[in-house]
């Protein structure tokens, strides 16, 4: 009998221990909030250091650069031909003029990037300079930028 009387007594220390803790971590609680935390995490951006080192190369990082032998505009130097040939792949109507527009010259740089990469930074940077021997010096000095 003692030792039921013993387990019992026990028994009531354990509940009153749980009792007298959760009872002061109720108290020391925060209190109730009505909003709830969203992390803002950058985008993931692949090419941003080909980006920033393509325009250096091809325009000193200008968005207004223009190359009246090539027709080339904007900081990507796009050519009329690739402007066609984008605006025939995706269904836009841009013009020379909106090649100044760096938010639209990246969408076309990224455009092409994603077709022919999607991580070979020197393919893309050769590609999109043209073809040929010539692109592996372009390659040389976008490398010197990344």
């Amino acid at each position: 009998m003692i030792y039921g009387f013993a387990l019992q007594e026990n028994l009531r220390k354990i509940v009153f221990l749980i009792f007298l803790f959760l009872s002061f971590t109720l108290r020391v609680s925060a209190p109730g909030t009505n909003f709830m935390t969203i992390f803002d995490f950058p985008p993931i951006e692949p090419y941003k250091q080909l980006v920033l080192a393509i325009g250096i190369v091809e325009t000193k990082s200008d968005t207004i650069a223009y190359n009246p032998v090539e027709e080339a505009a904007g900081y990507f130097q796009i050519r009329p031909i690739r402007l066609l040939d984008y605006n025939n792949r995706t269904g836009s109507n841009y013009t020379l003029i909106d090649l100044f527009n760096y938010e639209i010259s990246e969408k076309i740089f990224l455009f092409y990037a994603d077709k022919i990469g999607p991580y070979d930074f020197e393919l893309i940077a050769r590609k999109w300079n043209g073809n040929g021997r010539l692109t592996v010096n372009y390659w040389k000095r976008i490398k010197e930028y990344l």
